[in-house]
């Protein structure tokens, strides 16, 4: 990977989701190229045999290039769907009465439909329910059984087989890990995937019952919550306490428009990427980013102008999910989605946060915000961390620096992890020393002179501020702030 020293690298990152249009593996390995940092593998579909081949071929391409890329296992979770309904197709129309059963296997053409969740044990009377991405609107009139749930439809429409319903009002109360997930975790766990992605996150307590699974198989990936439930943006102060408990969250943001309504979403995401930034955490924007690319070889203007705000805010990634895994142009989007994301970054600086950034640690903080503005001070070129744990280079990307973050690591997890960190290129080198200045600095001489890094026009060498620590291979040691010349 070349980390151009020029305006040509890209700070806000690409995720893209892998599905039927780039099961190819040539197709995998032009989104390499292309500009993806990190792929999502949605376990709502496809089997492990398929993941397996395709991490393969990201894994490898990824090597080729000489770049980290993450990769993303993303959590089914209580998705709650319809079950097969007879011709695959039912009208409904204002006021009319369909029950919901979880006990019945078959539609038999009747108003009796089955439904994939047991929706008798969580509703309650007078609750909201929409089905088929908010298509069609309903109330919950009636607890019929065990099993079974009668609803009143309000508007004319129809829906289809396996559709998905929205319940914004009613608590899961805290079951939103299923059968499959955990099979899918242990899965994740033996395939060291970098994050897991949960679904439909509630509260904090979510993130701490998937924390422990995690240890339990001995991963150390990192959580990243899917915030689209109504529950999770309730209050502001519930929004802070799943960023502070997770590593990173991604704004689902097309369930959150059903449960919650569209008009909350923009408010909603300026507020997560804010506090994302404020806690070093990773924060991913998602959903319909591009979704006219499904279609098209061009975005609209306001896909456009959506990507573009979401990097003026400031997130660490964007996410494609259709677009990439479904679409007819994955590639022309992935590019596409990258020209918005350097041309905004080169005429526009990132908006200001109301609260400077406060991680886990205070030193690391502190050392992230002097190194920033250290570098902006002299004009360096770049920042080059030593980084064990990552922390470090988290906490100088959340002050959002306008050069590139160079992170060395001997962690191939961390490097990984780093990949969707905003403006961090991420490498993995063992150590040879106990220095580890001296491991940065020969590092940064390797990947210039191996044509990793480039000279900018005009000048004869690279002003680098280099952070390191003392002690060699061990987490918090980080203590050191040095200008040099490459």
């Amino acid at each position: 990977m070349l980390v151009d020293m020029s305006k040509l690298f890209k700070r806000t990152k690409i995720l893209a989701t892998v599905g039927p249009s780039v099961f190819a593996e040539e197709k995998l390995k032009e989104m390499v190229y292309a500009g993806v940092n990190g792929f999502r593998f949605n376990f709502s579909h496809g089997n492990y045999e398929e993941r397996d081949e395709q991490l393969a071929i990201v894994r490898k391409y990824a090597s080729e290039r000489g770049k980290s890329v993450a990769v993303l296992q993303d959590l089914q979770g209580p998705k709650i769907r319809l079950g097969i309904i007879k011709d695959n197709r039912m009208n409904l129309k204002a006021g009319d009465e369909i029950i919901l059963d979880h006990a019945v296997e078959e539609h038999k053409g009747d108003n009796v439909l089955p439904v994939q969740y047991n929706l008798a044990e969580k509703v309650k009377v007078g609750e909201p329910i929409s089905m088929f991405d908010g298509k069609i609107r309903a109330q919950i009139i009636e607890i019929t059984s065990k099993t079974a749930i009668r609803i009143k439809i309000e508007n004319d429409g129809f829906i289809m087989s396996r559709k998905g319903i929205n319940l914004p009002d009613t608590d899961l109360g805290g079951d939103i890990i299923t059968e499959k997930d955990m099979a899918d975790i242990e899965f994740g766990a033996s395939r060291d995937f970098d994050f897991v992605a949960m679904s439909f996150v509630q509260s904090a307590d979510d993130i701490e019952k998937l924390r422990q699974i995690l240890v339990s198989h001995g991963s150390t990936a990192q959580i990243i919550a899917k915030i689209e439930t109504k529950k999770a943006i309730e209050s502001d102060k519930v929004m802070e306490d799943i960023v502070k408990a997770t590593d990173g969250i991604m704004i689902a943001r097309g369930d959150m428009a059903i449960e919650a309504g569209a008009e909350v979403v923009p408010i909603v995401q300026r507020k997560l990427i804010a506090l994302c930034r404020q806690y070093s955490k990773l924060c991913i924007v998602a959903t319909q980013m591009m979704a006219s690319m499904v279609d098209n070889p061009e975005p609209t203007r306001a896909e456009v102008s959506d990507v573009a705000t979401a990097v003026l805010l400031g997130t660490d990634a964007v996410m494609l999910s259709d677009e990439t895994a479904n679409g007819k142009y994955p590639i022309e989007t992935i590019r596409a989605m990258k020209k918005v994301i350097l041309y905004t970054q080169n005429h526009s600086r990132i908006m200001s946060i109301d609260e400077d950034p406060t991680g886990e640690y205070e030193n690391y903080d502190a050392i992230g915000k002097s190194a920033v503005n250290l570098a902006e001070q002299i004009g360096a070129d770049l920042i080059v961390v030593a980084t064990k744990s990552g922390a470090t280079a988290a906490a100088i990307a959340a002050q959002r620096p306008n050069i590139p973050i160079v992170s060395i690591t001997s962690d191939p997890r961390v490097a990984g992890q780093l990949a969707l960190t905003y403006s961090n290129s991420a490498f993995v080198r063992p150590y040879s020393d106990d220095n580890t200045y001296t491991y940065a600095l020969d590092t940064a001489r390797d990947l210039k002179n191996n044509g990793y890094l480039r000279v900018p026009e005009g000048k004869d060498e690279l002003t680098v501020i280099f952070i390191s620590g003392i002690l060699r291979d061990e987490i918090g040691g980080t203590d050191s702030i040095q200008i040099r010349k490459i």
